[in-house]
């Protein structure tokens, strides 16, 4: 078979005719690292829901390492009055601990439900009547890499698609110049990229990853400008490249890691226009930016807030830094870390809530704030006697939802009177996850994708939607 212009090439014939010509292949390798590009394919498009949505788009905030919910969001005076002794499970562990350790910090009712929170978040308090409190989350794992990989795909080894590569499978984008999941991470956290993979699912789902050390968009996203070419000419060259690949396919039978390609590269052309408005946070006012604060996850929690409003699906913002793999993880010194990683988060995540309602775009986004776990109600001494921390903790810990369906000004479940254990409507992470996906509209045990011989899913066998705190 022979083209009427010109003759069938080799792929290694065509880039050795035309090596250095096609500056688009280095944009096409720099997609490919930031999860643009994989060896699967499949159609990009709006899917369909099973029924109408509450939220169109997700912005998960992570806190890495696990936050203290009995000095944040469920208070528990009993931890004062039974001070320094030792829980029975901890005793039988022999782990060195002074026994039950109260927070230092001062709970109030908040807003006009009475939601009661710590004086760590002063202002997300002001938003209490907008924020859904769920202080009976319960996971399988105690243990950081295990414990992320559940809350991030449901499952403890590095083998599934994580959340948001599921909400972009079964929904597509809303914007077809831009990708539909982003996991912003301002540092490299625990277990890493398989945290936002797509795993078996085709590789158009794999998050975008940002660093948001460098806010500068060329810095933010690799060769989104073309050294030479113009806008013109790099259309010119993608026909080119089109045609030539198309060839190929044909007479291959549509090989998916080309289609994937073919895809690919014309996402980075269309992205070259509106990326640079979308993913550029300069464009804010210094009033806007100051009202996030100038940290890298103040400065993430403001480009989740313009990513959204362009039409990214499912955006994750990791608390994490280039330093700290899991700030919240605190060992030692609790008290004095939750101070300052409070501050911190609380100040930009009550800006974006605030903002995104300002805008009219809460209603229809679902905001999450929590950890992979909680921490102990009793301290954890280190052998250097500094000052107690908190361990892990699995059995309980709180979260935060807000906006996309969710039920305002709602505390959901309760903890025993240590904080130790779930005492009333528990949540496991699958519940979440599969009441992430209702309020997208979708049904978690029909969203499956067949691989290796069955069908899979987010959820698994598990997870039920907590109707609870449902609007």
């Amino acid at each position: 078979m022979t083209h009427p212009q010109f003759p069938i090439l080799s792929r290694r014939q065509m880039l050795a005719r035309m090596g250095g010509g096609f500056g688009l292949l280095g944009l096409s390798g720099a997609l490919n690292k930031a999860g643009l590009l994989s060896a699967s394919a499949s159609e990009i498009s709006v899917g369909t829901p099973h029924f109408a949505p509450k939220a169109k788009r997700v912005i998960f905030l992570m806190m890495n390492g696990g936050p203290s919910h009995v000095d944040t969001f469920d208070p528990k005076p009993a931890l004062a009055k039974h001070e320094g002794e030792t829980p029975t499970e901890q005793a039988k562990a022999k782990k060195k601990t002074s026994g039950f350790m109260p927070s230092p910090f001062e709970f109030k009712p908040r807003g006009q439900c009475g939601m009661m929170m710590s004086e760590l978040f002063p202002q997300l308090s002001k938003l209490a009547d907008d924020l859904c409190l769920v202080r009976s989350m319960h996971t399988d794992q105690p243990n950081h890499e295990p414990a992320l990989l559940i809350m991030q795909s449901g499952n403890p080894q590095p083998v599934r698609p994580s959340i948001g590569s599921w909400a972009s499978y079964g929904l597509g984008t809303e914007n077809e110049n831009l990708p539909s999941y982003v996991a912003i991470s301002p540092g490299r956290p625990v277990v890493g990229p398989q945290l936002w993979s797509n795993a078996f699912l085709p590789g158009e789902h794999q998050a975008t990853s940002i660093d948001t050390n460098n806010l500068k968009v060329d810095e933010l996203i690799a060769n989104l400008r073309h050294p030479k070419l113009s806008h013109d000419a790099q259309r010119r060259q993608i026909d080119l490249l089109g045609a030539l690949n198309r060839l190929h396919s044909e007479e291959r039978q549509r090989d998916a890691a080309l289609e994937t390609e073919i895809k690919s590269m014309e996402l980075a052309y269309a992205m070259q226009a509106e990326a640079s408005d979308a993913f550029d946070v300069s464009r804010e006012t210094d009033a806007v930016r100051d009202r996030y604060g100038r940290t890298p996850f103040g400065q993430s929690c403001l480009l989740a807030r313009r990513l959204a409003e362009s039409g990214v699906r499912f955006t994750q913002v990791f608390y994490v830094d280039s330093k700290n793999k899991q700030p919240w993880d605190t060992h030692q010194d609790n008290d004095g870390g939750h101070r300052r990683l409070c501050a911190n988060s609380d100040k930009a995540s009550a800006a974006l809530l605030s903002d995104l309602k300002e805008r009219g775009l809460l209603e229809d986004t679902l905001v999450i704030w929590g950890g992979e776990f909680g921490r102990t109600p009793y301290s954890q001494i280190d052998k250097k006697k500094s000052k107690p921390g908190r361990d892990h903790h699995h059995t309980a810990f709180s979260m935060l939802l807000a906006g996309g369906g969710i039920k305002p000004g709602t505390t959901y479940g309760t903890t025993d009177e240590f904080g130790m254990h779930v005492a009333e409507d528990p949540v496991h992470v699958h519940d979440l996850h599969a009441t992430i996906l209702n309020q997208l509209g979708i049904n978690h045990e029909k969203l499956t994708y067949r691989y290796s011989g069955r069908d899979f899913r987010l959820t698994d066998i598990h997870g039920e939607v907590v109707q609870g705190i449902l609007s």
